[in-house]
Protein backbone atom coordinates (compact mmCIF):
# COMPACT_ATOMS: atom_id res chain seq x y z
CA UNK A 1 0.00 0.00 0.00
CA UNK A 2 1.67 3.22 -1.16
CA UNK A 3 1.44 6.31 0.99
CA UNK A 4 -0.39 8.10 -1.81
CA UNK A 5 -3.28 5.71 -1.32
CA UNK A 6 -3.61 6.98 2.24
CA UNK A 7 -3.35 10.71 1.66
CA UNK A 8 -6.28 12.35 3.40
CA UNK A 9 -6.26 16.08 2.85
CA UNK A 10 -9.94 17.00 3.24
CA UNK A 11 -12.45 16.98 6.08
CA UNK A 12 -15.94 15.49 6.21
CA UNK A 13 -18.29 18.39 6.95
CA UNK A 14 -22.00 18.76 6.22
CA UNK A 15 -22.03 15.55 4.20
CA UNK A 16 -19.19 16.58 1.86
CA UNK A 17 -15.42 16.35 1.66
CA UNK A 18 -14.23 19.91 2.07
CA UNK A 19 -10.87 21.63 1.69
CA UNK A 20 -9.35 22.77 5.01
CA UNK A 21 -9.24 26.49 5.59
CA UNK A 22 -5.74 26.53 7.08
CA UNK A 23 -3.96 24.14 4.72
CA UNK A 24 -1.77 22.53 7.40
CA UNK A 25 -0.75 18.89 6.87
CA UNK A 26 1.31 16.22 8.57
CA UNK A 27 3.03 13.07 7.36
CA UNK A 28 1.68 10.10 9.31
CA UNK A 29 4.32 7.47 10.09
CA UNK A 30 3.86 3.72 10.43
CA UNK A 31 4.52 2.65 14.02
CA UNK A 32 6.35 -0.57 13.11
CA UNK A 33 8.71 1.00 10.58
CA UNK A 34 8.83 4.74 11.21
CA UNK A 35 8.27 5.23 7.48
CA UNK A 36 5.64 7.47 5.84
CA UNK A 37 2.17 5.98 5.77
CA UNK A 38 0.19 8.90 4.38
CA UNK A 39 -0.44 12.62 4.53
CA UNK A 40 -3.26 14.07 6.58
CA UNK A 41 -4.77 17.53 6.82
CA UNK A 42 -4.82 19.20 10.23
CA UNK A 43 -7.69 21.50 11.08
CA UNK A 44 -7.71 24.93 12.67
CA UNK A 45 -10.17 26.78 14.88
CA UNK A 46 -11.77 28.08 11.69
CA UNK A 47 -12.35 24.53 10.42
CA UNK A 48 -13.89 23.62 13.77
CA UNK A 49 -16.21 26.62 13.54
CA UNK A 50 -17.46 25.54 10.09
CA UNK A 51 -18.09 22.00 11.36
CA UNK A 52 -19.92 23.15 14.51
CA UNK A 53 -22.17 25.44 12.53
CA UNK A 54 -22.97 22.58 10.15
CA UNK A 55 -23.90 20.44 13.16
CA UNK A 56 -26.08 23.23 14.53
CA UNK A 57 -27.96 23.53 11.23
CA UNK A 58 -28.51 19.78 11.12
CA UNK A 59 -29.78 19.76 14.70
CA UNK A 60 -32.50 22.25 13.82
CA UNK A 61 -33.12 20.72 10.39
CA UNK A 62 -34.79 17.44 9.41
CA UNK A 63 -32.60 15.42 11.81
CA UNK A 64 -34.14 17.28 14.72
CA UNK A 65 -37.59 15.97 13.86
CA UNK A 66 -36.66 12.33 13.25
CA UNK A 67 -38.26 9.60 15.31
CA UNK A 68 -36.22 7.05 17.23
CA UNK A 69 -37.17 4.42 14.66
CA UNK A 70 -35.97 6.61 11.79
CA UNK A 71 -32.64 7.24 13.50
CA UNK A 72 -32.25 3.55 14.25
CA UNK A 73 -32.74 2.66 10.57
CA UNK A 74 -30.00 5.07 9.50
CA UNK A 75 -27.69 3.87 12.28
CA UNK A 76 -28.06 0.27 11.12
CA UNK A 77 -27.09 1.29 7.59
CA UNK A 78 -24.09 3.09 9.08
CA UNK A 79 -23.17 -0.11 10.93
CA UNK A 80 -23.38 -2.15 7.72
CA UNK A 81 -21.12 0.29 5.90
CA UNK A 82 -18.52 0.11 8.70
CA UNK A 83 -18.72 -3.69 8.85
CA UNK A 84 -17.96 -3.89 5.14
CA UNK A 85 -14.75 -1.92 5.79
CA UNK A 86 -13.77 -3.70 9.01
CA UNK A 87 -10.76 -5.66 7.74
CA UNK A 88 -9.15 -2.69 6.03
CA UNK A 89 -9.89 -0.39 8.95
CA UNK A 90 -8.37 -2.81 11.45
CA UNK A 91 -5.17 -3.11 9.44
CA UNK A 92 -4.91 0.64 8.99
CA UNK A 93 -5.21 1.34 12.72
CA UNK A 94 -2.58 -1.32 13.48
CA UNK A 95 -0.21 0.40 11.07
CA UNK A 96 -0.93 3.78 12.66
CA UNK A 97 -0.61 2.93 16.36
CA UNK A 98 0.99 -0.53 16.61
CA UNK A 99 -2.07 -2.40 17.90
CA UNK A 100 -1.83 -6.19 17.41
CA UNK A 101 -4.11 -7.11 14.53
CA UNK A 102 -6.41 -9.49 16.42
CA UNK A 103 -7.15 -6.79 18.98
CA UNK A 104 -7.64 -4.25 16.22
CA UNK A 105 -10.15 -6.52 14.48
CA UNK A 106 -12.16 -6.63 17.71
CA UNK A 107 -12.04 -2.95 18.70
CA UNK A 108 -11.60 -1.10 15.42
CA UNK A 109 -13.38 -3.54 13.12
CA UNK A 110 -16.26 -5.27 14.88
CA UNK A 111 -17.02 -3.05 17.89
CA UNK A 112 -17.97 0.22 16.11
CA UNK A 113 -20.62 -1.51 13.98
CA UNK A 114 -21.81 -3.44 17.03
CA UNK A 115 -22.22 -0.26 19.06
CA UNK A 116 -24.31 1.38 16.35
CA UNK A 117 -26.57 -1.67 16.22
CA UNK A 118 -26.79 -1.82 20.02
CA UNK A 119 -27.82 1.83 20.39
CA UNK A 120 -30.24 1.55 17.48
CA UNK A 121 -31.97 -1.27 19.38
CA UNK A 122 -31.74 0.62 22.67
CA UNK A 123 -33.31 3.86 21.45
CA UNK A 124 -36.19 1.99 19.82
CA UNK A 125 -37.05 0.38 23.15
CA UNK A 126 -36.51 3.48 25.31
CA UNK A 127 -39.60 5.62 26.05
CA UNK A 128 -38.62 9.25 25.55
CA UNK A 129 -41.86 10.73 26.88
CA UNK A 130 -44.19 9.65 29.68
CA UNK A 131 -46.96 11.36 31.59
CA UNK A 132 -47.40 10.90 35.32
CA UNK A 133 -50.10 12.18 37.69
CA UNK A 134 -49.31 15.33 39.65
CA UNK A 135 -51.05 17.36 42.37
CA UNK A 136 -52.24 19.88 39.77
CA UNK A 137 -53.08 17.42 36.99
CA UNK A 138 -50.18 15.67 35.27
CA UNK A 139 -46.59 16.17 34.25
CA UNK A 140 -45.24 14.99 30.92
CA UNK A 141 -41.63 13.98 31.53
CA UNK A 142 -39.81 14.24 28.24
CA UNK A 143 -36.23 13.45 27.20
CA UNK A 144 -34.74 15.54 24.38
CA UNK A 145 -31.32 15.55 22.70
CA UNK A 146 -28.71 17.63 24.51
CA UNK A 147 -27.74 19.28 21.20
CA UNK A 148 -24.41 19.62 19.40
CA UNK A 149 -21.77 17.25 20.79
CA UNK A 150 -18.04 17.87 20.51
CA UNK A 151 -16.31 14.46 20.63
CA UNK A 152 -12.55 14.41 21.21
CA UNK A 153 -10.81 11.04 20.95
CA UNK A 154 -7.27 9.69 21.49
CA UNK A 155 -5.07 7.48 19.35
CA UNK A 156 -4.98 4.20 21.26
CA UNK A 157 -8.41 2.76 20.30
CA UNK A 158 -9.51 5.36 17.75
CA UNK A 159 -12.51 3.72 16.08
CA UNK A 160 -14.26 2.24 19.09
CA UNK A 161 -13.66 5.27 21.32
CA UNK A 162 -15.14 7.51 18.65
CA UNK A 163 -18.18 5.27 18.30
CA UNK A 164 -18.68 5.12 22.07
CA UNK A 165 -19.61 8.79 21.69
CA UNK A 166 -21.13 8.90 18.21
CA UNK A 167 -23.56 5.98 18.60
CA UNK A 168 -25.45 7.12 21.75
CA UNK A 169 -25.36 10.73 20.51
CA UNK A 170 -26.99 9.80 17.20
CA UNK A 171 -29.51 7.56 18.94
CA UNK A 172 -30.52 10.45 21.20
CA UNK A 173 -30.94 12.77 18.21
CA UNK A 174 -27.81 14.86 18.76
CA UNK A 175 -25.38 16.00 16.08
CA UNK A 176 -21.63 15.48 16.38
CA UNK A 177 -18.33 17.15 15.58
CA UNK A 178 -15.59 14.53 15.97
CA UNK A 179 -11.98 15.60 16.46
CA UNK A 180 -9.73 12.55 16.12
CA UNK A 181 -6.13 12.63 17.34
CA UNK A 182 -3.40 13.53 14.83
CA UNK A 183 -1.48 10.34 15.72
CA UNK A 184 -4.27 8.30 14.09
CA UNK A 185 -5.35 10.88 11.54
CA UNK A 186 -5.96 8.49 8.66
CA UNK A 187 -8.56 6.04 9.98
CA UNK A 188 -11.03 8.78 10.95
CA UNK A 189 -11.86 9.15 7.27
CA UNK A 190 -13.39 5.69 7.30
CA UNK A 191 -16.17 7.00 9.53
CA UNK A 192 -16.94 9.77 7.07
CA UNK A 193 -16.97 7.41 4.09
CA UNK A 194 -19.32 5.00 5.88
CA UNK A 195 -21.60 7.81 7.08
CA UNK A 196 -21.94 9.14 3.53
CA UNK A 197 -22.68 5.67 2.17
CA UNK A 198 -25.31 5.10 4.86
CA UNK A 199 -27.12 8.31 3.97
CA UNK A 200 -26.55 10.08 7.26
CA UNK A 201 -28.07 13.53 6.71
CA UNK A 202 -25.59 16.37 6.05
CA UNK A 203 -24.14 17.90 9.19
CA UNK A 204 -25.21 15.14 11.57
CA UNK A 205 -21.63 13.84 11.77
CA UNK A 206 -18.66 16.08 10.97
CA UNK A 207 -15.01 15.02 11.22
CA UNK A 208 -12.05 17.38 11.58
CA UNK A 209 -8.64 15.93 12.44
CA UNK A 210 -6.77 18.49 14.51
CA UNK A 211 -4.40 19.16 17.38
CA UNK A 212 -4.82 20.76 20.78
CA UNK A 213 -5.52 24.34 19.72
CA UNK A 214 -8.41 23.32 17.48
CA UNK A 215 -9.58 20.97 20.22
CA UNK A 216 -9.68 23.89 22.64
CA UNK A 217 -11.74 25.83 20.08
CA UNK A 218 -14.22 22.96 19.97
CA UNK A 219 -14.50 22.84 23.76
CA UNK A 220 -15.20 26.56 24.03
CA UNK A 221 -17.35 27.02 20.92
CA UNK A 222 -20.59 28.82 21.86
CA UNK A 223 -22.77 26.46 19.81
CA UNK A 224 -21.48 23.25 21.42
CA UNK A 225 -23.76 21.84 24.12
CA UNK A 226 -21.70 18.91 25.38
CA UNK A 227 -18.11 17.68 25.25
CA UNK A 228 -17.34 13.97 25.28
CA UNK A 229 -13.61 13.48 25.84
CA UNK A 230 -11.30 10.51 26.21
CA UNK A 231 -7.66 11.25 26.95
CA UNK A 232 -5.20 12.20 29.65
CA UNK A 233 -6.20 13.41 33.07
CA UNK A 234 -4.12 16.57 32.56
CA UNK A 235 -6.11 17.49 29.44
CA UNK A 236 -9.35 16.43 31.15
CA UNK A 237 -8.76 18.89 33.99
CA UNK A 238 -8.45 21.75 31.47
CA UNK A 239 -11.52 20.65 29.53
CA UNK A 240 -13.56 20.12 32.69
CA UNK A 241 -12.62 23.58 33.99
CA UNK A 242 -13.68 25.21 30.72
CA UNK A 243 -16.95 23.27 30.63
CA UNK A 244 -17.60 24.35 34.21
CA UNK A 245 -16.95 27.97 33.31
CA UNK A 246 -19.38 27.72 30.39
CA UNK A 247 -21.96 25.63 32.32
CA UNK A 248 -21.52 22.98 29.63
CA UNK A 249 -22.13 19.29 30.03
CA UNK A 250 -19.15 16.98 29.71
CA UNK A 251 -18.19 13.34 29.94
CA UNK A 252 -14.53 12.76 30.74
CA UNK A 253 -12.89 9.33 30.44
CA UNK A 254 -9.35 9.91 31.65
CA UNK A 255 -6.21 8.15 32.80
CA UNK A 256 -5.70 5.08 34.93
CA UNK A 257 -3.13 3.22 36.98
CA UNK A 258 -5.11 0.14 37.88
CA UNK A 259 -4.23 -2.75 40.16
CA UNK A 260 -4.37 -6.49 39.61
CA UNK A 261 -4.83 -8.01 43.06
CA UNK A 262 -3.57 -11.59 43.26
CA UNK A 263 -5.02 -13.23 46.37
CA UNK A 264 -3.18 -15.99 48.20
CA UNK A 265 -5.49 -18.72 46.83
CA UNK A 266 -5.22 -17.60 43.19
CA UNK A 267 -4.66 -20.10 40.40
CA UNK A 268 -1.54 -18.71 38.74
CA UNK A 269 -2.32 -20.41 35.44
CA UNK A 270 -5.60 -18.48 35.28
CA UNK A 271 -3.82 -15.27 36.22
CA UNK A 272 -1.12 -15.71 33.58
CA UNK A 273 -3.72 -16.57 30.93
CA UNK A 274 -5.47 -13.29 31.72
CA UNK A 275 -2.41 -11.05 31.62
CA UNK A 276 -2.78 -10.30 27.92
CA UNK A 277 -6.21 -8.71 28.37
CA UNK A 278 -5.81 -7.32 31.87
CA UNK A 279 -2.30 -5.94 31.87
CA UNK A 280 -0.46 -5.95 28.54
CA UNK A 281 -3.38 -5.24 26.17
CA UNK A 282 -2.48 -3.09 23.18
CA UNK A 283 1.20 -3.05 24.14
CA UNK A 284 0.22 -1.44 27.45
CA UNK A 285 -1.32 1.52 25.62
CA UNK A 286 -4.66 1.02 27.39
CA UNK A 287 -6.17 3.27 30.04
CA UNK A 288 -7.61 0.32 32.00
CA UNK A 289 -4.35 -1.66 32.01
CA UNK A 290 -3.66 -3.19 35.41
CA UNK A 291 0.01 -2.29 35.44
CA UNK A 292 0.30 -2.54 39.24
CA UNK A 293 0.35 -6.20 40.26
CA UNK A 294 -0.22 -6.66 44.01
CA UNK A 295 1.04 -10.04 45.23
CA UNK A 296 0.75 -11.73 48.66
CA UNK A 297 4.08 -12.14 50.46
CA UNK A 298 3.36 -15.84 50.88
CA UNK A 299 3.46 -16.32 47.10
CA UNK A 300 5.39 -13.26 46.06
CA UNK A 301 8.27 -14.98 44.26
CA UNK A 302 5.83 -17.17 42.32
CA UNK A 303 3.90 -14.17 41.08
CA UNK A 304 7.01 -12.18 40.15
CA UNK A 305 8.46 -15.12 38.23
CA UNK A 306 5.16 -15.72 36.42
CA UNK A 307 4.76 -12.09 35.32
CA UNK A 308 8.41 -11.80 34.30
CA UNK A 309 8.27 -15.00 32.27
CA UNK A 310 5.08 -13.86 30.55
CA UNK A 311 6.79 -10.60 29.57
CA UNK A 312 9.86 -12.42 28.26
CA UNK A 313 7.67 -14.78 26.20
CA UNK A 314 5.77 -12.01 24.42
CA UNK A 315 6.44 -11.85 20.69
CA UNK A 316 7.51 -8.43 19.46
CA UNK A 317 7.17 -7.41 15.84
CA UNK A 318 4.95 -5.99 13.14
CA UNK A 319 1.40 -5.84 14.54
CA UNK A 320 -0.05 -7.11 11.25
CA UNK A 321 1.56 -10.50 11.97
CA UNK A 322 -1.04 -12.59 13.88
CA UNK A 323 1.77 -14.24 15.88
CA UNK A 324 2.87 -10.92 17.36
CA UNK A 325 1.57 -10.23 20.88
CA UNK A 326 3.36 -6.90 21.47
CA UNK A 327 3.65 -4.28 18.76
CA UNK A 328 5.42 -0.93 18.81
CA UNK A 329 4.49 2.22 20.64
CA UNK A 330 2.26 4.54 18.63
CA UNK A 331 4.87 7.25 18.10
CA UNK A 332 8.47 8.16 18.75
CA UNK A 333 7.31 10.56 21.46
CA UNK A 334 5.42 7.78 23.21
CA UNK A 335 8.46 5.50 22.99
CA UNK A 336 10.65 8.16 24.58
CA UNK A 337 8.07 8.62 27.34
CA UNK A 338 8.07 4.90 28.14
CA UNK A 339 11.87 4.66 28.06
CA UNK A 340 12.02 7.63 30.41
CA UNK A 341 9.87 5.83 32.97
CA UNK A 342 11.97 2.68 32.61
CA UNK A 343 15.05 4.76 33.46
CA UNK A 344 13.22 6.10 36.53
CA UNK A 345 12.50 2.54 37.62
CA UNK A 346 16.13 1.53 37.21
CA UNK A 347 17.24 4.45 39.39
CA UNK A 348 14.72 3.63 42.15
CA UNK A 349 14.98 0.89 44.74
CA UNK A 350 13.00 -1.45 42.48
CA UNK A 351 14.37 -4.60 40.87
CA UNK A 352 14.29 -4.98 37.08
CA UNK A 353 13.32 -8.61 36.38
CA UNK A 354 12.37 -8.49 32.67
CA UNK A 355 12.93 -6.23 29.69
CA UNK A 356 14.03 -2.69 30.22
CA UNK A 357 15.43 -1.74 26.81
CA UNK A 358 14.88 -1.44 23.08
CA UNK A 359 14.67 -4.98 21.61
CA UNK A 360 17.51 -6.34 19.53
CA UNK A 361 16.66 -7.13 15.94
CA UNK A 362 14.01 -4.42 15.57
CA UNK A 363 15.97 -1.28 14.68
CA UNK A 364 13.06 0.36 12.87
CA UNK A 365 9.82 1.49 14.43
CA UNK A 366 9.10 2.33 18.06
CA UNK A 367 9.54 -0.94 19.93
CA UNK A 368 10.32 -1.45 23.61
CA UNK A 369 10.68 -4.71 25.51
CA UNK A 370 7.83 -5.67 27.85
CA UNK A 371 9.30 -4.64 31.19
CA UNK A 372 8.66 -5.83 34.75
CA UNK A 373 9.91 -4.25 37.98
CA UNK A 374 9.63 -6.15 41.27
CA UNK A 375 9.90 -4.94 44.89
CA UNK A 376 8.25 -1.67 43.91
CA UNK A 377 7.11 0.63 46.67
CA UNK A 378 3.63 1.89 45.83
CA UNK A 379 4.81 5.48 46.33
CA UNK A 380 7.33 5.27 43.47
CA UNK A 381 6.52 7.25 40.34
CA UNK A 382 6.45 4.10 38.20
CA UNK A 383 3.66 2.82 40.49
CA UNK A 384 1.73 6.07 40.66
CA UNK A 385 1.96 7.65 37.19
CA UNK A 386 0.36 6.38 34.02
CA UNK A 387 3.16 5.18 31.72
CA UNK A 388 1.01 3.95 28.83
CA UNK A 389 3.37 1.24 27.72
CA UNK A 390 4.28 -2.37 28.58
CA UNK A 391 5.81 -1.56 31.97
CA UNK A 392 4.53 -3.53 34.97
CA UNK A 393 5.28 -3.14 38.67
CA UNK A 394 4.90 -5.88 41.29
CA UNK A 395 4.37 -4.88 44.93
CA UNK A 396 3.98 -7.21 47.97
CA UNK A 397 1.16 -7.03 50.51
CA UNK A 398 0.29 -8.82 53.75
CA UNK A 399 -3.51 -9.14 54.08
CA UNK A 400 -6.60 -8.66 51.93
CA UNK A 401 -7.22 -5.31 53.63
CA UNK A 402 -3.64 -4.31 52.89
CA UNK A 403 -4.16 -5.22 49.21
CA UNK A 404 -7.30 -3.08 49.05
CA UNK A 405 -5.46 -0.19 50.70
CA UNK A 406 -2.68 -0.37 48.11
CA UNK A 407 -5.12 -0.73 45.23
CA UNK A 408 -6.90 2.42 46.42
CA UNK A 409 -3.65 4.30 47.04
CA UNK A 410 -3.82 6.00 43.67
CA UNK A 411 -5.33 9.17 42.27
CA UNK A 412 -6.96 7.00 39.60
CA UNK A 413 -9.88 4.58 39.62
CA UNK A 414 -10.69 3.20 36.17
CA UNK A 415 -9.99 -0.55 35.96
CA UNK A 416 -8.84 -3.42 38.11
CA UNK A 417 -8.94 -7.15 38.70
CA UNK A 418 -8.93 -9.70 41.52
CA UNK A 419 -7.53 -13.22 41.09
CA UNK A 420 -8.70 -15.98 43.42
CA UNK A 421 -10.04 -19.55 43.56
CA UNK A 422 -13.01 -18.27 45.60
CA UNK A 423 -15.17 -16.01 43.43
CA UNK A 424 -17.26 -14.78 46.38
CA UNK A 425 -14.09 -13.71 48.16
CA UNK A 426 -12.91 -11.99 44.98
CA UNK A 427 -16.19 -10.12 44.57
CA UNK A 428 -15.98 -8.99 48.21
CA UNK A 429 -12.53 -7.54 47.56
CA UNK A 430 -13.68 -6.01 44.25
CA UNK A 431 -16.49 -4.16 46.03
CA UNK A 432 -13.94 -2.40 48.24
CA UNK A 433 -11.74 -1.13 45.41
CA UNK A 434 -12.58 2.44 44.36
CA UNK A 435 -12.73 1.95 40.62
CA UNK A 436 -15.26 2.17 37.82
CA UNK A 437 -14.69 -1.33 36.43
CA UNK A 438 -13.12 -4.44 37.91
CA UNK A 439 -13.01 -8.10 36.96
CA UNK A 440 -12.76 -11.27 39.01
CA UNK A 441 -10.41 -13.82 37.38
CA UNK A 442 -10.54 -11.95 34.07
CA UNK A 443 -10.82 -8.45 32.72
CA UNK A 444 -12.82 -7.94 29.57
CA UNK A 445 -14.78 -4.79 28.90
CA UNK A 446 -18.53 -5.34 28.53
CA UNK A 447 -19.88 -2.98 25.86
CA UNK A 448 -23.36 -3.44 27.31
CA UNK A 449 -22.43 -2.15 30.78
CA UNK A 450 -21.50 1.38 31.95
CA UNK A 451 -17.82 2.26 31.68
CA UNK A 452 -15.95 5.14 33.28
CA UNK A 453 -13.79 6.15 36.18
CA UNK A 454 -13.75 7.39 39.74
CA UNK A 455 -11.45 10.02 41.22
CA UNK A 456 -9.06 11.46 38.61
CA UNK A 457 -10.11 8.85 36.06
CA UNK A 458 -13.10 10.87 34.97
CA UNK A 459 -16.69 12.01 35.19
CA UNK A 460 -19.72 10.29 33.69
CA UNK A 461 -20.22 6.94 32.03
CA UNK A 462 -20.06 5.59 28.51
CA UNK A 463 -21.41 2.28 27.13
CA UNK A 464 -24.50 0.37 28.15
CA UNK A 465 -27.99 1.88 28.04
CA UNK A 466 -26.79 4.25 30.78
CA UNK A 467 -24.68 6.17 28.23
CA UNK A 468 -27.84 7.57 26.63
CA UNK A 469 -28.40 9.67 29.76
CA UNK A 470 -25.37 11.75 28.85
CA UNK A 471 -26.93 12.79 25.55
CA UNK A 472 -30.48 13.51 26.72
CA UNK A 473 -32.00 16.38 28.68
CA UNK A 474 -35.08 16.05 30.88
CA UNK A 475 -38.00 18.43 30.35
CA UNK A 476 -41.12 18.52 32.54
CA UNK A 477 -44.34 19.77 30.90
CA UNK A 478 -47.08 20.54 33.43
CA UNK A 479 -50.46 19.64 31.93
CA UNK A 480 -53.99 18.56 32.70
CA UNK A 481 -55.00 15.32 34.37
CA UNK A 482 -56.21 13.80 31.09
CA UNK A 483 -52.63 13.50 29.84
CA UNK A 484 -51.84 10.89 32.50
CA UNK A 485 -54.63 8.65 31.24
Amino acid sequence: MDSTELDRTRFYVEGQWVTPLAGDTQVSLEAATGKPLGTAALGSAADIDVAVRAAERALHGPWGSTTAAERATIMRRFAEALAARADNTSALVSRENGMPIALSHAFNGAAPAGLLQMYADTIESTPLERARPSQAGSTIVRREPVGVVGAITPWNYPQVLAMMKIAPALAAGCTVVLKPAPETALDGYVLGEAAAEAGLPPGVLNIVVAGREAGAALVSHPLVDKIAFTGSTAAGRIIGAECGRLIRRCTLELGGKSAAVVLDDADLATFVAGLGDATFQNNGQTCTAQTRVLAPRSRYSEVVDAVAQYARDMVLGNPLDPAVTCGPMASEAQLERVLGYIDLGKKSGSKLVAGGARPAGLPDGWFVEPTVFADVDNSERIAQEEIFGPVITVTPYDTDDDAVRLANDSEYGLGGSVWTSDEDRGIAVARKVRTGTIGVNYYMQDLGAPFGGMKSSGIGRELGPEALDGYLEYKSIYAGAAQAG
